[in-house]
């Protein structure tokens, strides 16, 4: 837990596809595809990986000019292209921009993303591609984008980070409590067995009580019944 992060630092399509990062097994066929891919970034890339960012969730009809006029107001851009299908031409609808210095890089993913453009709300972040260990593409099955309804969300990244797992002493039906006590596992869950050996006690009390009442009023009745005679 001392070395938990919310966002991941080595990529892993089993931790990827868990709300947490604490599952075993893949849910889907595609994070079973990803950790059976073995994928190699593509050598062909130019450019600094750490001065470039990744832009996704345009509008189909967003251009190269819209997005150097956009991401210009961060500081000087070295080279921007816009991916585009190799038969149609037509916008994928994400892009990479390389600026010339880290401190335009750092504000321009702080400031441009959720930005709309083209009544678009975009998504900046660092490439990953290059910058991330053992990262697998999207259409491999990683990635850490993804919708919901497609069975395919994906955790560890800028916008949807892991949650903290929840520690559980697993393979044991009983563990040591800091109050000197043990918890025991039962259909409803973990319980404090010496709470409930409390609530027992607490019970027994009130039943001893309870009858030693309903002896008393025997007996006043008795004795009203003997003065009344």
């Amino acid at each position: 837990m001392a070395e938990w992060s919310p966002i991941a630092k080595v990529y892993d399509p089993l931790k990827a596809g868990s709300i947490d990062g604490t599952d075993v097994e893949p849910h889907d066929r595609a994070v079973w595809r990803a950790m059976c891919a073995r994928y190699k970034p593509n050598k062909g890339v130019v450019g600094d990986p750490l001065l470039t960012l990744f832009v996704a969730r345009l509008n189909p009809m967003t251009t190269e000019d819209k997005l150097h006029q956009v991401f210009s107001k961060f500081g000087d851009i070295k080279r921007l292209r816009l991916v585009r299908d190799i038969v149609t031409g037509f916008s994928k609808r994400y892009a990479f921009v390389e600026y010339k210095e880290e401190r335009a890089v750092v504000r321009a993913r702080r400031d441009a993303n959720k930005l709309v453009v083209d009544q678009q709300e975009l998504f900046v972040d660092f490439e990953l591609e290059r910058t991330l260990t053992g990262w697998i593409p999207r259409r491999l099955g990683g990635g850490l984008g993804g919708k919901k309804e497609s069975g395919q969300l994906r955790f560890g990244g800028r916008d949807r980070p892991f949650r903290k797992p929840i520690n559980l002493v697993a393979g044991t039906s009983q563990q040591e409590w800091p109050g000197g006590g043990r918890r025991e596992w039962e259909r409803s869950g973990w319980r404090d067995r010496d709470n409930r050996d409390s609530r027992d006690n607490r019970d027994r009390d009130r039943d001893e009580r309870g009858s030693r009442g309903r002896e008393d009023s025997r007996y006043r009745d008795r004795s009203r019944h003997r003065d009344r005679r």
